[in-house]
């Protein structure tokens, strides 16, 4: 019976949403465009060069070197192996969804067992740095302060996200699987470099070749899912489901004494985080302190969008998606209560504080080094992405060829 009611929850739900296609095409490309755009100048050109260098890293064995070094930290304190570090150094670097690719490469090949996996990608996936200073404290509020906010937030939180989801699985391990790690040992992880890279000895032009198109694949699916997401998202405001769901939104609000005006931005960044971000800084009669709140929860919380992404990769490599649902849910409150935590010292009392810790100079001449590099990203990256999907195109007609 609850097989049957699914399919029929599902079957009714794609209906709905032709329909609402049918019924409001013009919103719809007018959605669909501005999902594309980002994907377009921002994300593809953003992400493609970590994911490539995250292949290349992983073939050559680096990863595994890092892993033998990084042992001693990530086991104590996440319960993962040393590789985790990498994933999560990339994870903080690249943003959504690096952090799960990494993680369902490593399961694949056998580095890290499936609880480790769900660990790992519970608290390696985050936004990135120049999307938080660039697009949001300086596009969205024109202030780089609170970017340090909102920074120091998220990663804090997802630090804690990352203990508390050690215990995760705990029963499900095997004590006969318990491993032996060696000690810290420079010459031990240069041994099983060399002996990594021997077993994946290959062509440096094949492994290149074969680092751009799964590195492409993977940006191709993530593009699809931003543009759906960002017609979702027009159309349950156009049908007027996102004002009924703004009314539990408020009563949820309310028992924090937040703004209720910050209901609908909220509902839309639950679906995707640019556009909420975005629709926050702009809400009226809501306090700064709340909007900076609402903005650091959604981040952490990913969106809808990044959650479909995420749960495609995992889907691959037969990882659960419940873990990180449960842990990203976790992350923004974490990162909310860090929020408010950190406002005073760090905002509120810029004269006192932050004169002392963040030199005046400093933070203009970061505010605007994001905005040039956010400025340059959207000028060259549509041209990046061109060139890298040509190049894309040409290694699946060879590899076709081949095969003939």
């Amino acid at each position: 019976m609850k097989t049957k009611a699914k399919t029929i929850f599902l079957a009714a739900a794609i209906t709905l949403f032709a329909l609402s296609l049918i019924c409001y095409p013009q919103q719809s490309l007018e959605a669909s465009i501005r999902g594309l755009n980002m994907w377009w100048e921002v994300v593809f050109p953003s992400l493609l060069p970590f994911f490539i260098v995250s292949e290349l890293l992983i073939s050559f064995g680096v990863v595994r070197l890092i892993g033998v070094l990084l042992e001693p930290l990530m086991r104590p304190l996440f319960r993962v192996p040393g590789v985790g570090g990498f994933v999560w150094a990339m994870g903080m670097a690249s943003g959504y969804p690096s952090g799960a690719k990494l993680t369902a490469r490593l399961y694949q090949e056998k580095q890290i067992s499936a609880v480790e996996a769900e660990r790992l990608a519970s608290f390696t996936n985050s936004s990135n740095p120049l999307f938080i200073f660039g697009a949001v404290s300086v596009g969205f509020f024109n202030d780089a302060n609170i970017g340090i906010i909102l920074a120091l937030s998220h990663y804090i939180g997802n630090i804690c996200v990352g203990m508390v989801m050690r215990f995760h699985g705990k029963s499900q391990e095997h004590p006969k699987q318990k491993r032996l790690n060696p000690p810290f040992s420079l010459p031990y992880a240069f041994r099983v470099l060399h002996e990594t890279r021997l077993k994946n000895e290959q062509p440096l032009g094949k492994l290149l070749g074969d680092a751009v198109r799964s590195s492409v694949q993977t940006l191709l699916m993530i593009g699809g899912f931003i543009i759906l997401f960002s017609v979702v998202n027009k159309l349950l405001y156009m049908m007027h489901i996102t004002q009924h769901i703004a009314v539990i939104v408020q009563y949820a609000l309310h028992l924090f004494q937040l703004s209720k005006e910050l209901s609908l931005p909220i509902i839309s960044g639950l679906f995707e985080i640019t556009l909420g971000s975005q629709m926050i800084s702009q809400a009226d009669g809501a306090e700064l302190l709340e909007k900076t709140m609402a903005t650091s929860f959604i981040l952490a919380f990913g969106g809808f969008s990044v959650q479909a992404q995420v749960a495609s990769i995992l889907a691959e490599a037969n990882i659960r998606f419940k873990p990180f649902f449960i842990a990203r849910i976790m992350h923004g409150c974490f990162a909310a209560c860090f929020t408010y935590v950190l406002w005073k010292p760090l905002y509120l009392h810029p004269a006192a504080a932050n004169a002392h810790v963040i030199p005046a100079f400093f933070i203009g001449y970061s505010q605007n080094w994001m905005n040039h590099y956010w400025q340059l990203l959207h000028q060259f990256g549509p041209m990046i992405t061109i060139a890298f999907l040509c190049l894309y195109i040409w290694l699946i007609t060879v590899q076709w060829q081949k095969g003939q």
